[in-house]
């Protein structure tokens, strides 16, 4: 009779003991499964928080890190336009897509095509530099991509403009690319010179903190992209094709409209009244103008 008690007690036990761990093992999995929903629900808030930041920042992260994997891919994606480039000018590449769709394509002004292309290596190196020594903030994969499909549209482009893929003659080199290139070389001065002192001034730890409103940044207050626009201008009028001048264009107003009110925000709350006293007094875009 004991036995038998004892029996039934044992089982009534495990049942109990196995019932308590389906429980807990429900209850386990119901909050994981909060968990997750949680987790979800963050991630998609700091999405739409990074995404409203960076709208706000002017497209870009204003964040300072090394971001070394994205600068690599940007660069690469740079460099593989760069080598198209010199294959469609050089290496027959025009006249050899045309033929693989049963089309004469040739290249009227090839020597232009030449001047086109150094610009394009100039902008390369340029470009090596930003990233690699000059750029301090994040790099994010859509900045990437989106700007490295400007880049190839805007480089292959004017090579193929200028280079006479789509007129009969060459144009004969003239005063007005005299001042185009003059254009490129002053307005790639003008962005990376202003790079370099403004890198140089920060690097001494008694600036730390500080907003550098010297050098060339004294005439005006955003002189790179003032300085990208002239390069991008004169790079256009070396096409001798009234359609590249939309590119400056863009690039100005997207400059005056979105980048330069959002980056000025961003300067201010992170200087307050240092960049407000340097704004007041400092003319925004075009020196001496506006």
């Amino acid at each position: 009779m004991i036995d038998l008690f004892r029996h039934y007690f044992v089982q009534l036990v495990d049942k109990h003991i196995d019932h308590l761990k389906v429980r807990r093992l429900d209850l386990f999995l119901v909050q994981l499964d909060e968990n997750k929903l949680t987790v979800h629900k963050l991630q998609k808030s700091s999405c739409r928080i990074e995404g409203a930041f960076m709208a706000q920042s002017g497209g870009v992260s204003r964040e300072h890190r090394r971001s070394l994997l994205q600068k690599c891919v940007f660069a690469a994606l740079h460099l593989i336009c760069v080598l198209l480039s010199i294959w469609l000018l050089l290496g027959g590449g025009w006249v050899r897509g045309g033929a693989w769709f049963g089309l004469e394509l040739t290249l009227a002004d090839p020597q232009r095509g030449l001047l086109l292309l150094a610009c394009t290596l100039l902008y390369f190196a340029r470009h090596l530099l930003t990233l690699f020594y000059l750029l301090a903030r994040k790099v994010a994969f859509p900045e990437v991509f989106g700007l490295g499909a400007f880049i190839a549209f805007f480089e292959i482009g004017f090579l193929l403009l200028g280079s006479g893929a789509f007129r009969q003659a060459a144009v004969p080199f003239s005063v007005l690319d005299g001042v185009a290139l003059a254009m490129v070389v002053g307005g790639s001065f003008l962005n990376s010179w202003s790079e370099l002192q403004r890198k140089w001034w920060k690097r001494d730890p008694a600036h730390h903190g500080q907003c550098y409103t010297g050098g060339l940044f004294a005439s005006s207050m955003h002189i790179n992209y003032f300085g990208d626009t002239v390069l991008f201008t004169g790079w256009a009028l070396l096409t001798h094709n009234l359609a590249a001048l939309a590119v400056p264009a863009f690039m100005a107003v997207s400059f005056v409209v979105f980048h330069i009110p959002a980056l000025d925000a961003y300067l201010s709350r992170r200087y307050g009244p240092q960049f407000d006293a340097y704004a007041a007094r400092t003319r925004k875009f075009i020196p001496f103008v506006y």
